[in-house]
């Protein structure tokens, strides 16, 4: 009789756990972005923030979505995919309105190619009216360039798996390309430290969360028994968090001096 008593007791409590796990996976990535992006606010510098961050995440999360149509996986892996994209755009958003309101960016720059010579935004003479300038690439003065990159891939990179979608090699390798394109979310920051030897405008918050929420993920695949591309994906981001928790200890005994930033009338408080 206690036995039934306590497995009337665990169903609901284990519906409980799944929910709570599930409800984790879904939004619990895009909260080390929370502090970074207050960060950013209220300093009014985007400096410290690598916006290929953003890259790379858009575009994993892309290729993973499209995954699910040619092998479907777990719902909350779906939706932590489109929960990331908006929330990736949102961060986009705010970097190029803090950059271009400082004038970190001396001259405006954007997806549409710009003049060889003085680079505006305006059409070469008797130039098409839109091409790429890859010089220029994902440092762009207005977030609708960006909008217009990601809706670009997403079309082409939609339309081939589209035509391909029975094929079970491009199936798994486009997971693969996805996990593989996710695992390497922080070496975009991992370089950007190395170059200005600093982590100077780094949320340390945002990497720890990255650490322990990456390692929430890898257990929450293996023992869900999750595609392989993921826990590898999972293994190799914890890495590199634990690289970049790395950085800001060895810097933070060889302190770099900050360098002067141009200052915009509004900084003095937040957005």
């Amino acid at each position: 009789m206690e036995a039934e008593g306590l497995g009337w007791l665990l169903v609901p409590l284990h519906q409980l756990v799944s929910w709570v796990a599930a409800g984790a996976m879904v939004f619990g990535g895009v909260v080390p972005y929370i502090p970074q992006y207050r960060d950013i606010r209220r300093t009014q510098n985007a400096d410290g923030f690598s916006t290929h961050v953003c890259l790379v995440l858009l575009v994993a999360n892309i290729l993973r979505i499209l995954f699910w149509f040619g092998r479907h996986f777990e719902s909350p892996l779906l939706w932590q995919s489109i929960v990331m994209i908006l929330t990736m755009l949102l961060m986009l958003k705010l970097c190029t309105e803090v950059r271009v309101a400082n004038e970190l960016n001396a001259k405006r720059r954007a997806f549409a190619a710009t003049d060889s010579k003085d680079e505006e935004l305006r059409v070469p003479p008797g130039g098409p009216t839109w091409y790429f300038d890859p010089r220029h690439f994902w440092h762009w003065s207005s977030f609708a360039d960006y909008v217009q990159c990601v809706v670009a891939f997403t079309g082409v990179a939609g339309y081939i798996t589209y035509l391909s979608i029975d094929s079970a090699l491009f199936v798994e390798t486009l997971g693969f390309l996805a996990v593989l394109t996710e695992a390497m979310l922080g070496v975009p920051q991992l370089y950007r430290n190395y170059r200005h030897r600093s982590t100077e405008g780094m949320s340390l918050k945002m990497v720890l969360m990255w650490t322990s929420g990456d390692t929430f993920k890898t257990a929450y695949f293996l023992l869900n028994g999750a595609p392989l591309q993921f826990s590898v994906c999972g293994l190799l981001q914890v890495m590199v968090d634990l690289a970049i928790l790395g950085q800001a200890y060895a810097f933070a005994h060889h302190p770099q001096k900050p360098a002067a930033h141009a200052v915009h009338p509004a900084s003095a408080k937040a957005l």
